[in-house]
This record gives structure tokens, sequence and C-alpha cells, in this order.
């Protein structure tokens, strides 16, 4: 088999709380091979976005990738120059931030933002990447690309700006594209249409895609496998499939149960009682624990090993492990 496009192992990013460095992600690993789409999911807090800002080396001081083994097209991302990894984003790898309305810069054209991520990376005159730039604005379907180019952002609609932000990420035709909750601030119709465009995207251009969302609606629509996170580590993974309609850990089920469905109108949603602690207390047993309702006296004690359900599905849970044995 071939090299994933993306290789992530052990993964430990930390922030200073307290005057010492806390993990906010810990021991992550997972692939993405080329054309798969892989959707890392969970609540705010559970260490998603961080897990992408690492992958890219974007992590804002004073946070920092403390350990892990990151591995982008073959190569060695921890261990690049800065000059090199610059290289790296844009080239290899790309990132659609999660505000596309406060992702662009207000006062420059959208067409030139785009024409400066080009030339960064290529030897072409401004004319070429012009030229390239209003493609990308037709590949990405915002019409009148020749003209929209001129155009600033507080001219755009949410979709036309997510969709430049998008163009952007595809200008130099990257390996990975990290899609760090592309539809969050869209409406329905337009979430549709930014999904449709990704799906084909990812089809003609062969893509690898990780996908950081909340929304298990958008996950069904465009992933191959999921990852389901939680409080700095991953839980549970498996192929869309298996995690959809074969949950195993107490939290993914959670998630599911709180997805609204048109067939239980008037039904009061489900909900996960508590919230995400603090990363301070992540450090001893599960951290689920106080909110599962299936708590073990060891999940007060250590934090579960994944558990084998399948070649292609895993989950971390002292309680599933005991079905399993039994």
């Amino acid at each position: 088999m071939s090299e994933p496009v993306l290789s992530v192992r052990d993964l430990r990013t930390t922030f200073p709380l307290g005057g010492e460095p806390v993990p906010v992600v810990d021991g992550v690993g997972f692939e993405v091979a080329s054309g798969e789409v892989l959707a890392l999911v969970g609540e705010s807090g559970c260490g998603k976005s961080v897990t992408a800002l690492s992958i890219l080396r974007l992590v804002p001081r004073p946070g920092r990738v403390a350990a892990g083994h990151l591995r982008l097209c073959g190569r060695d991302v921890l261990s690049l120059p800065v000059r090199e990894m610059r290289r790296v984003r844009g080239a290899d790898a790309a990132m659609i931030f999660q505000e596309p309305m406060t992702s662009l810069n207000p006062v420059v054209s959208v067409g030139a933002q785009v024409v400066e991520a080009i030339r960064l990376h290529e030897r072409v005159s401004a004319s070429q990447a012009r030229r390239r730039t209003i493609e990308l604005f037709e590949s990405v379907r915002i019409p009148d690309p020749a003209e929209r180019v001129d155009s600033y952002p507080h001219q755009l609609s949410g979709g036309l700006k997510q969709r430049v932000m998008i163009a952007m990420a595809l200008a130099l035709r990257p390996r990975l594209l990290v899609a760090d909750e592309p539809t969050t601030a869209l409406d329905v119709t337009i979430q549709a249409q930014i999904l449709e465009l990704l799906r084909e995207l990812q089809r003609e251009l062969g893509t690898a895609i990780l996908l950081i969302t909340h929304d298990l609606g958008v996950v069904n629509e465009l992933a191959d496998r999921i990852a389901v996170m939680y409080a700095g580590r991953i839980v549970e993974e498996g192929t869309r499939e298996e995690i959809l309609a074969r949950a195993r850990h107490p939290y993914t089920q959670g998630l599911l149960r709180a997805v609204p469905s048109l067939g239980r109108r008037g039904e009061r949603l489900a909900e996960i009682p508590g919230v995400v602690p603090s990363p301070i207390e992540w450090s001893r047993g599960c951290p689920f624990r106080t909110r599962c309702p299936r708590v073990l006296p060891a999940c007060a004690e250590t934090m579960p090993a994944p558990t084998r359900l399948s070649t292609t599905h895993a989950s971390r849970c002292h309680a599933v492990a005991a079905e399993v044995s039994t």
C-alpha cells in the first residue's frame, strides 16, 4: 500500500495553565489516505481545532507541539525549518478556516488575496496569477468570476466568502485539505452547496480531506471514516457506517442521540449531561466518567486502552472492553 498523505502518531500539544504545560491534545493518532475524507468530531473544547493547527504548525503561542510524529506527503513536518514549512502550507496542505467572515483581509480584494497566495509559491506574473484566480473562482461556482475577483469581502455573502476561502486553499492543488467547521456559519441551503462542492473537488482532484466538525449531518454527507474526540483524545474510530450505525463508546452514542430528526418531532432532544472538563482535569482516569451512564470503578483510575472491535473499528472504553472480554 502507498504511504498515507497524512500520518499522525502520539501527537501531544500543550498550553501553559496554572504555570504548568497542560496537554490539550494528548496522544492523538490517525492517518488520511489520498482521496479519503476523515472526519474528526466532538464537542467544542475537545481539541479538534488544536489538532488541525498542530498538523500545520500554526498553534498560537504560548502553545506548542510537545511530542509526536507528523508525516505529511512523506516528510517529517516537525523537523522542517520554518521557511520550508511555509512552503508546505499551500503546496502540500491547506486549511479552510472556521470563519470566512474574519479570515479574509477586509481592505484587500478577494482576488488579490488569492493572487498573493499563488505568487508566494510559484514564479508567475500577476496577470497569470489573476487568470488562475478567475479559473479557481469558476471551479468553486462563484458567479461572474471575472468581476468577483475585484470585490471586497464585505461585498460578498457568507457562502461566497467561503467559496473564496476554498479557492484560496485549492490554489496550489494541495494533497491535503484541512477543513475546520467549513459550514458552521452558513445557512442550510448554502451548507448543502458547499458540501457538494467539496465532494466534487475531492473526487476530481483526489485530495485527502481532514474534516473538523461537530455536525454529524455533515459527517454523514462527506466522511469515509470518523474519529471521535473527547478531552484531547480519540475515544472511538471507524468507518462512517461503523460509527453512525454501530457506535460503542457512550460518548459517541450520546452525540448520535442528540442529533435532531424529523421523525422525532415534538420529542425533547437527548443531551449529554455536564460539560467537557478543563484540560487540567484530564490527567487521571477516563475524562468522560463524570458524564457517562456506564461508568465503572476502573474509569476513575486509568485511561482505557483502545478495544479493537473490527479491523477498522476501535473504542477506548472500560465498559466496552468488559463486554468484549465476556
